[in-house]
């Protein structure tokens, strides 16, 4: 077990009985690393992330990284939000939905850890998949400066930004967007750094 986690576990107020449920569930039912990342406990199998436990103002999950490729013949998981590509979740909002739904979650937990062990991959969009809007188009093609930078920045990157540049209905806003990272991308930074 992960010290880091332990002081998760006993830091935690809002979702303690929720998370220590999930916790034994993952410890007993499976033979998954406790590690922690990204300020949460995560499982991993052979250093593969498989789940992570978190919880928000109205629930706790557990989040399935690879989630988009699990059966869920009960119909229970949740893409948190339509961008999400692989991940999915199991929400729950109180100790009991946890004890009722154990066999459930225990089975969820195998099928994530055979699609480790099977070596499967969520084919996740690439970022021609993401159009690139008229203003930063012409943006690019104006700076070479900006356009050898946007270019070297990872595939991920290169989404997050298209993605955020994207979602502004208006050509105005879009202007400011792209101005308001224009150094962030000569930075070789992502929208999030």
């Amino acid at each position: 077990m992960s010290t880091q986690a332990d002081r998760f576990f006993e830091g935690s107020k809002k979702w303690n009985e929720e998370y220590n449920l999930l916790r034994e569930i993952i410890l007993e039912s499976t033979l998954l690393e406790e590690d922690y990342k990204w300020m949460h406990p995560c499982y991993t199998y052979q250093e593969k992330n498989v789940v992570l436990i978190h919880g928000f103002k109205e629930y706790c999950a557990l989040l399935f990284h690879k989630g988009a490729l699990l059966k869920d013949s009960n119909q229970i998981l949740i893409q948190q939000t339509e961008n999400v590509q692989s991940g999915r979740q199991l929400r729950f909002t109180n100790a009991e939905q946890i004890i009722a739904q154990r066999t459930i979650i225990e089975e969820y937990l195998q099928e994530a850890i055979k699609l480790e062990k099977d070596g499967k991959k969520v084919v996740l969009k690439s970022v021609s998949d993401y159009p690139v809007p008229e203003e930063f188009q012409k943006a690019l093609e104006e700076d070479q400066e900006l356009n050898k930078a946007f270019y070297s920045l990872t595939p991920g990157r290169q989404k997050g930004y298209l993605f955020y540049f994207n979602q502004a209905k208006q050509s105005k806003t879009r202007e400011t967007r792209i101005e308001k990272y224009y150094q962030n991308i000569l930075d070789g930074k992502g929208i999030d750094d």
